[in-house]
């Protein structure tokens, strides 16, 4: 398996010469460098910084995503609506071979007077290793994973509340993602910290650079 982080939240994940990309969004320069002979994208939620059209548009690939995503590309890109199939949390499909659990079912909260999104996560399964990519949520995935894809920074976010979600999901390894709010400045906190508690727990916590695989 090899994953590769492509800025913000947008990640590839390749097995078996099958690759899938989660979240291609605004915040990720190389969006669509990341989709290009991809066999699948998975979208989390509605957010500009998850999914713009351009990068849905660089591939030719099918698209797994929730309703309220769904109803926006049919909105604003309806060129890629028939290649969208609509998830619901708690679904498992097969996405080009590989087993995908949908879950979760709501975006973190923002700001108590602003709208609760809806959002879901996704599980692959790539052989015996198990990827789990929240989105915007720190909603755990209800079975064990062996790679947490972990928010560091958002609006929506204390780095306190990432450590102990990163913690509770307990996987072996985790990768920073979500990392394109903060300075390069206090990135190098976030790490710190997260690096520190996770370290504790005999857990592992990298943050790559765009491009740069796990």
């Amino acid at each position: 398996m090899r994953i590769t982080k492509f800025g913000h939240s947008c990640v590839r994940v390749e097995h078996g010469g099958t690759a899938l990309v989660l979240d291609p969004g605004a915040f990720t320069p190389d969006a669509a460098q990341a989709v290009d002979g991809a066999a699948g994208v998975l979208v989390t939620h509605e957010h500009a910084d998850h999914w713009t059209a351009d990068a849905l548009r660089a591939a030719d690939a099918p698209i797994w995503t929730i309703a309220a995503v769904a109803e926006q590309i049919r909105e604003q890109a309806p060129d890629l609506a028939e290649r969208v199939t609509v998830v619901a949390p708690g679904q498992s499909l097969e996405v080009a071979g590989l087993p995908v659990q949908v879950v979760g079912e709501k975006h973190a909260v923002i700001h108590p007077e602003l709208p609760h999104f809806d959002n879901s996560g996704y599980v692959l399964t790539c052989g015996d290793q198990r990827v789990y990519h929240p989105g915007d949520a720190l909603t755990g995935p209800g079975e064990p994973v062996d790679v947490l894809l972990a928010p560091v920074c958002a609006p929506w976010m204390a780095v306190a509340d990432g450590i102990e979600f990163a913690r509770s999901v307990a996987a072996p390894r985790v990768l920073a993602i979500h990392d394109k709010v903060y300075s390069d400045l206090a990135l190098g906190i976030v790490d710190q910290h997260f690096g520190r508690f996770l370290g504790q727990d005999g857990l592992e916590f990298v943050r790559r650079p765009d491009g740069a695989d796990l």
